[in-house]
């Protein structure tokens, strides 16, 4: 579980957590009911929305009110490492 925001983080992209929701969108297969709007709201609308809360607790997630408990839900995602940030430093010999 988690948000729009933290997955386009995990990717390399902070800043794009619109492409996250119009990749979950476009590809089938993902599991896209997992992935939340900020603070851990069901951000889709209407149906869609109701589905992704009917998956969701069909997989044992608690809600406070309108909101997942991210507190206890939430996936940590590994911290990313910038392959082309130079180390200030010294390598030990």
């Amino acid at each position: 579980m988690s948000t729009y925001g933290e997955v386009a983080k995990a990717a390399g992209y902070p800043r794009c957590a619109r492409h996250v929701a119009k990749v979950l969108n476009q590809v089938k297969g993902l599991p896209w009911q997992r992935v939340l709007g900020s603070g851990g709201r069901i951000s889709l609308p209407g149906e869609l929305g109701m589905e992704q809360r009917f998956l969701l607790e069909a997989e044992g997630v608690r809600f406070r009110g309108r909101t997942v408990d991210l507190a206890t839900h939430a996936h940590k995602f590994a911290r990313r490492v910038n392959p082309q940030r130079k180390s200030s430093r010294v390598p030990k010999k």
